[in-house]
């Protein structure tokens, strides 16, 4: 089924060229994962696959990219042996990198050897404050506990993160989780004194920081490798033996030069990554990247197709619900309950626990968004009907009309501005909600949202948001004119009067 959502998008996008196998490729979000993700996808294209990035790069963490690569919703994606070992095969007690490379096997995912860099988590702090408080060493912070603590939201709940950090050091201080590009913006500011850093990063050298000595060896080695299915190897090998050109060919040095010409020089990752693999391996890979006009097109249709398919389920479901609930009031308590505790789900926390059930990309958001448009247009359908005077009622019934008719003809039409109000209400909450697909995959204006903010690129930031709140507007703005066809004349008169 992937497979053909994915030649279907092709299609729908004018893809040309001789057809190949399809090979998504998958990225975190951060600049170094970004870069090595359109390295691969520029090695697979070289190999006469189709490789597909742009919507699931910057996926969120390890977690998601591990259950989208075990279940197939891709191929293969760079990671890193101490995460590897530590987080993705915790508890395994595993030695050594053959061992891991068996355990993987087991579930169908196969290694690369090195590609020839560590980017290892490190402890880091303004160099000026470091020499301030004579901090050389991650032990040396134990005798400042006033010092505040930032650190990734996956590093706090890592097993080699801030938990393990702090028992191993015997560290006082408490720490805060934050998006990893906003704490390096915290460490400038000062709103906090240290926080994790990966070996590699171009903010090291920007921002004057100083590496904390891990003197009690807390980190493992961070090799980079890439992890891919096994039945890539069997379906396209050329694709694989194409990718495997990295290992070893890609040095420190070398990983943090593009890593800073991407962050510090505002140099897109595909391009970054073209200019590498040409150079190194004389292809002629241009960038990936599409136009403006062409991401707004494109953003905007998956937008579209997230916000309208859940929303009309939505109101498949609701209404009826909302009117069962107005005639059975101890159903209609259990109803309204239910969808309210829906409501108090995290959305983020919802959409990676559908990944496993439901997959990557566009469903398990639109299942999400579809949870969440219930309570508005149920509470309002129920609303609207019980508050229909009962002589109203009384009336409709003195004239012989059946249920299903007195519902139809008379109940629903005075309902209507209250019901429409909730579809409403759910339509603008959907299309904010929305660009939280871009965390999984799904596209719509999440994408370059979700991209932007670990490359501190506000231009492209503002390119998902701004056109998701003149949707919000243009939504709200067509139930106004829907208004003035659907509901009763004179109940708007009324309304005006």
């Amino acid at each position: 089924m992937r497979r053909c959502l994915l030649l279907l998008a092709c299609a729908a996008a004018g893809c040309t060229g001789s057809a190949g196998p399809v090979v998504t490729v998958g990225s975190k979000a951060f600049p170094e994962s970004l870069v090595l993700g359109e390295m691969v996808a520029h090695l697979a294209d070289s190999a006469g696959a189709r490789a597909h990035h742009e919507r699931t790069r910057g996926l969120g963490g390890t977690e998601v990219l591990w259950a989208a690569l075990v279940r197939g919703d891709i191929d293969v994606y760079p990671e890193y042996t101490g995460t590897i070992s530590e987080q993705i095969l915790r508890g395994r007690r595993l030695h050594g990198e053959e061992a891991v490379r068996r355990e993987l096997a087991g579930q169908g995912i196969l290694m690369s050897r090195p590609l020839g860099f560590i980017n290892t988590y490190a402890i880091g702090m303004k160099a000026e404050t470091a020499e301030r408080l004579s901090v050389r060493t991650i032990s040396d912070l134990a005798r400042h506990p006033d010092l505040k603590f930032g650190f990734s939201n996956e590093f706090m709940e890592r097993a080699d993160g801030w938990r393990s950090l702090r028992a191993r050091y015997h560290l006082p201080q408490e720490a805060r989780g934050m998006e990893h590009a906003l704490a390096y913006r915290a460490l400038e500011s000062g709103s906090i004194g240290a926080t994790e850093l990966y070996s590699t990063d171009a903010e090291i050298r920007e921002y004057g920081l100083r590496v904390l000595e891990d003197d009690r060896h807390h980190f493992p080695d961070y090799q980079a490798v890439l992890l891919y299915r096994a039945d890539l190897a069997e379906r396209a090998p050329q694709v694989v033996e194409a990718l495997l050109r990295l290992e070893g060919a890609i040095s420190g040095s070398a990983m943090t030069e593009m890593n800073a010409r991407v962050k510090l020089d505002g140099v897109p990752p595909s391009r970054v990554a073209a200019d590498f693999v040409n150079r190194r391996f004389g292809l002629g890979a241009a960038s990936r990247d599409r136009g403006l006009a062409g991401r707004l097109w494109q953003h905007t249709a998956e937008h579209l197709f997230l916000v309208g398919v859940s929303l009309a389920a939505a109101i498949l479901a609701a209404v009826p619900l909302g009117i069962v609930a107005a005639y059975r009031p101890r159903f209609g308590q259990v109803v309204l309950g239910g969808a309210g505790i829906l409501q108090t789900v995290p959305s983020l926390a919802l959409l990676v626990l559908l990944i496993p059930l439901v997959g990557l990309g566009a469903w398990p958001a639109i299942i999400a968004l579809f949870l969440y448009s219930l309570l508005p247009i149920v509470r309002n359908t129920y609303a609207g009907l019980h508050d229909i005077p009962g002589h109203v009622r009384e009336s409709a019934a003195a004239l012989g009309l059946p249920w299903a008719a007195r519902l139809r003809l008379v109940e629903l039409p005075m309902a209507s501005r209250a019901i429409l109000a909730g579809i409403k209400t759910s339509a603008v909450i959907n299309v904010g909600t929305a660009t939280l697909g871009g965390f999984i995959g799904a596209g719509g204006y999440g994408q370059p949202i979700f991209t932007g903010i670990p490359l501190r690129d506000m231009g492209m930031v503002l390119e998902g948001a701004i056109p998701a709140a003149a949707l919000a507007l243009v939504a709200q703005g067509l139930f106004e004119v829907a208004e003035r066809f659907l509901v009763p004349r004179g109940l708007r008169l009324r309304q005006a009067g």
